[in-house]
């Protein structure tokens, strides 16, 4: 397994910059975005010159770095949006069938780009166009909920195929607004698609807040997770006497019961978590994820990979090897 991190929390900077500064605290992959206005991979620049990923390539390499991901969740959310004004910082359009046509399109043409660049994988979100409507009450709620299903399939097994045709997989990361947000419906995301060719981006810390055991979800889905956030997750036990795991506000607000936390700082139990991983046959990349409301970028990073490199496990047991026990 390695040590990997989501660039773009240092998205204002160069990648070369970057590069230099993360390699340094030994992670030895990135993932990189590619929706609208992220900073450290040019999509149109991709799509029309080769020599551009294939120099991007070469100057991480010359760092120890290899390319875990294109992630494009800002994007891929837009094939499911939602009906109000919620997704239109993030589109160059506000109609929803532009909107949706819009993420379709940006979302393959970053699996094109991954494809090129022989990197396996491309994070994102499914959306959900009835969100609000996955809590019962009013009763009609339900049926429009389970009708929200039948425009998910009809409209991803289409991108699916096209990224079967490319060779890359995608990855949903199963998280809070989603219409895949817990082991129940990305359950019910595998059954209705019924098809093999995708996965997701495991992300614990989105588990922790539904107050869900992440390594449930590791040992229901096993060789389906293409590609791990390393985020942790803190309940406040003070402050959620107050507000509840659902209090509202900004994601920087100190007292929110529920926040997001650099790894090693709140409740995630990341040993368990690997070892979920290393049972399953994962061994690929865990990817750190900053949006913790309390530290800087910087000292996020430091820390986590302080945190996390003496759990990653490089040589994980060989099942058909012969070993002498002692007993």
């Amino acid at each position: 397994m390695k040590l990997g991190i989501l660039t773009a929390l240092f998205d204002s900077q160069p990648l070369e910059d970057v590069a230099d500064y993360v390699s340094e605290l030994g992670y030895e992959a990135v993932e990189l975005t590619t929706w609208m206005g992220s900073g450290h991979f040019d999509l149109d620049r991709a799509g029309s010159d080769a020599q551009y990923g294939r120099n991007l390539k070469k100057m991480l390499a010359s760092r120890g770095l290899t390319i875990s991901a294109l992630s494009d969740h800002l994007s891929a959310q837009q094939v499911l949006p939602p009906n109000d004004a919620s997704f239109d910082d993030w589109s160059p359009v506000t109609d929803k069938q532009e909107m949706f046509e819009y993420g379709r399109d940006h979302l393959l043409r970053t699996a094109r780009a991954a494809s090129d660049l022989e990197i396996p994988v491309v994070n994102g979100f499914f959306g959900s166009t009835v969100w609000g409507s996955w809590y019962t009450w009013p009763p009609k709620h339900l049926e429009i909920y389970n009708a929200g299903w039948d425009l998910f399939v009809e409209r991803w097994n289409p991108i699916l195929d096209e990224f079967a045709k490319l060779g890359v997989k995608f990855a949903h990361e199963t998280h809070p607004t989603e219409i895949a947000y817990n082991i129940t419906t990305a359950q019910m995301a595998v059954d209705k698609l019924d098809r093999d060719d995708w996965g997701f981006n495991f992300d614990p810390s989105h588990f922790m807040w539904q107050q869900i055991d992440p390594v449930i979800f590791v040992k229901t889905f096993g060789d389906r997770i293409l590609h791990v956030h390393a985020k942790d997750f803190e309940v406040q036990e003070d402050e959620i006497r107050r507000d509840g795991v659902l209090s509202t506000g900004s994601w920087r607000n100190p007292r929110r019961a529920a926040r997001y936390r650099v790894v090693g700082w709140g409740q995630v139990p990341w040993k368990r978590i690997i070892t979920a991983l290393l049972e399953v046959g994962y061994d690929y990349v865990m990817s750190y994820e900053h949006e913790d409301p309390v530290m800087s970028e910087r000292d996020g990073a430091e820390k986590a990979a302080a945190y996390l490199r003496p759990l990653i496990v490089k040589e994980p047991m060989d099942p058909e090897a012969k070993h002498f026990w002692l007993v």
